[in-house]
């Protein structure tokens, strides 16, 4: 990840007198994968909007690739692929007719070799003759997402990619992002409420709450900063007949399983010391480390203040 690739600076949006975005501020980084994350409604697809030059901001300023969307609207979309949440294809036509068929709205240079190469890399040369209507939704998402590349951009803001689809639907879906990225050194800017899915996936992750920037970091950044006790599950055949062992407290009690408190990380090693001592360990997890329960610590910490 190199120098800064999208900026913006105290960002407001109105519709009707009503406040979407509020003082929004957050830069991109070239070559990251940054989770825009927050519940239906938060303003998500707003700033998609705002960072496309589609609609334009009551208040801020935003430097998309080193332009002003207000000003220099057509020369980011250039720079920029888009998947809304429809897709935006055409389903009376195959898949690689789409693909012609925005290939030459964009003024894509040999759009047949391009066209052919994403469907492959998406999985779906073999229904490069198939009518898109006849795609499962997984399908279409994909199809959305070599459309929107097929341009080359530098940039690229996902929707809720994954909404209506299944598990495995949802899964394949995140590796072919991960691919991409790697792939093509895209950046990728991907908007969702659905926090499990792209915990593993993005390097960064941002927090709004009704348009205004709730807190920003990597996993591990926000877990040092909001985790402030551990609780450890361990399983093991350890009888522990009190409220503690080896000095250390018991939240929870279950057959096989013991959840301990800690104060620090540096209190796991010694404690598994002392337990291996007496009884074997078979697995350990660290509880509410992972992005959701992150997310609704935030939010409770930010609704306090």
């Amino acid at each position: 990840m190199g120098k800064e690739l999208i900026r913006l600076d105290k960002i407001d949006k109105a519709f009707s007198g009503t406040k979407v975005i509020d003082k929004l501020s957050f830069s991109v980084q070239k070559g990251e994968i940054l989770g825009f994350l927050g519940p239906n409604g938060s303003g998500k697809t707003t700033t998609i909007r705002l960072l496309n030059g589609v609609i334009s901001p009551d208040a801020g300023h935003i430097w998309v690739a080193g332009f002003d969307p207000v000003t220099s609207g057509n020369e980011v979309r250039k720079r920029c692929g888009v998947l809304t949440e429809s897709a935006g294809l055409y389903e009376n036509m195959t898949a690689l007719d789409n693909l012609l068929f925005f290939a030459e709205l964009y003024g894509v240079r040999a759009p047949l070799p391009r066209a052919k190469t994403l469907l492959a890399d998406f999985g779906l040369a073999d229904a490069a003759q198939k009518k898109v209507g006849t795609f499962s939704t997984g399908m279409k998402k994909r199809l959305g997402i070599a459309k929107a590349l097929l341009h080359n951009p530098e940039i690229l803001f996902l929707d809720e990619p994954t909404n209506g689809l299944d598990p495995e639907g949802a899964r394949d879906l995140i590796n072919y992002i991960k691919d991409l990225n790697r792939k093509y050194q895209v950046t990728i800017l991907l908007a969702t409420h659905l926090l499990k899915q792209v915990q593993d996936l993005c390097h960064r992750f941002i927090f709004i709450h009704q348009g205004k920037l709730l807190e920003s970091g990597t996993l591990s950044a926000l877990e040092a900063k909001y985790l402030k006790e551990i609780s450890l599950n361990i399983e093991t055949e350890l009888e522990a007949t009190g409220d503690e062992f080896a000095g250390y407290p018991i939240e929870r009690k279950r057959p096989g399983a013991l959840q301990f408190q800690l104060g620090k990380k540096a209190d796991i090693p010694l404690l598994l010391k002392e337990i291996l001592l007496v009884a074997p360990v078979y697995t350990v997890e660290i509880l509410g480390r992972d992005l959701e329960s992150l997310y609704f610590t935030i939010r409770g910490e930010k609704d306090e203040i």
